[in-house]
Order: structure tokens, then C-alpha cells, then sequence
């Protein structure tokens, strides 16, 4: 199949499907000027967080994600796709090296823990291969409740929602949903017990 073929009698660019959920190819040039200046923006945040002027390191990282809760403090570096459908509660502490690939949306609520080297994936790729080959991709959102702990190395898979509460051992990886108040670990993330 031609790519055109995909998007035959849709009009929209392959940013507007991809804000919608849908399948797109990522060529868009307006994407590819806000996922360079996240790229610059998160660079002068590590810089200036380096050099211990937090005041202005904080107003930086506020130019980049969506939304950054009172309080809420990101060890850089940290990694994005776009930055600006990231959304982070007040209170929240993450960790170094947080790698949040949001072309959809990532919630993470108020007072959460997000241990080192997590990763926060939203992207999804078709399963047959042609499509895949022809670079087709789409995205489902990730929401994180309010005073979750994910230990270092957590991965979440696209379309997670973990509950409040909730506590996610160190290595797991998360691909389906997590209830509020319980304790999963390991790969695919299984709940052991409740809180």
C-alpha cells in the first residue's frame, strides 16, 4: 500500500491525527520545531540546574512541560518527545534520567515518586509489519494517581492507568492497569498485595 493510501480523504496533517490518537507518520514540521525546543529548553534546564539557579531552572522546565504543579522538582536530565502534554502535581519528586515519550498526553499527579531511569512510553506501533515499515505509529495516554511510587527502572506501557496510592517495584513493567492502593511487581507487572 502507498503511505498516501492510509490517510486517503482525511485532510488532517499527521500532527492533528496524532493529537487525535490515530495513526500518523511522524514527519510533521511543526512537531519536529517543538521537540527541538524541548530538546534546547531541557538542555539550559540541566545547565542552569548545574550551576544552582533553580529559580530560573524551574522557569525553563515550565516553558517545556504543560503543566508543573507547586513544588513539584524533576532531577534532570529528563527526556521528551514534545513536553507540552506532560502534566506533573504539585509535590511530586522524579528522579534522574525520567525518559516521558508523550505524543499523547502523561498525567502524573500530586505527591508521586518516580525513582531513576523510569520510562513513561505512550507511543504505539501497528503489529503487521508492512504499516510498521511504512512508519506508521499512534499513541495512548498515560495517568499516574496522586502518591504513587514508581521504583527506579519502572517501565509504563501505553494506555497505564496506575491507581492512587499505588506502588510499583523497582524493574517492573507496567502494561496494563493498576488498581489504587496495591503493590505490583515484576514483568508484566502483577499485583502481589494491597495496601
Amino acid at each position: 500500500m502507498a503511505i498516501g493510501d492510509y490517510f486517503a480523504g482525511d485532510p488532517r496533517t499527521n500532527r492533528e491525527r496524532m493529537l487525535a490518537g490515530d495513526l500518523y507518520i511522524a514527519d510533521d514540521p511543526d512537531s519536529a520545531k517543538i521537540a527541538q525546543r524541548a530538546v534546547a529548553l531541557l538542555e539550559a534546564y540541566r545547565l542552569q540546574t548545574i550551576a544552582g539557579d533553580h529559580d530560573l531552572a524551574r522557569q525553563t522546565l515550565a516553558q517545556v512541560l504543560g503543566s508543573l504543579g507547586p513544588d513539584a522538582y524533576v532531577k534532570p536530565p529528563l527526556f521528551v518527545d514534545y513536553g507540552e502534554n506532560i502534566h506533573i502535581g504539585a509535590r511530586t519528586f522524579i528522579n534522574y534520567n525520567l525518559t516521558a515519550l508523550d505524543v499523547a498526553t502523561i498525567t502524573i499527579g500530586q505527591d508521586c515518586q518516580i525513582g531513576p531511569g523510569v520510562q513513561l512510553l505512550t507511543p504505539t506501533h501497528p503489529v503487521e509489519p508492512q504499516p510498521r515499515r511504512d512508519k506508521l505509529e499512534a499513541a495512548r495516554p498515560i495517568t499516574i494517581g496522586d502518591n504513587v511510587w514508581l521504583g527506579g527502572g519502572v517501565i509504563v506501557c501505553p494506555g497505564v492507568d496506575i491507581g492512587d496510592n499505588s506502588v510499583i517495584g523497582a524493574g517492573a513493567v507496567v502494561t496494563r492497569d493498576i488498581p489504587a492502593n496495591t503493590v505490583a511487581v515484576g514483568n508484566p507487572a502483577r499485583v502481589v498485595r494491597a495496601i
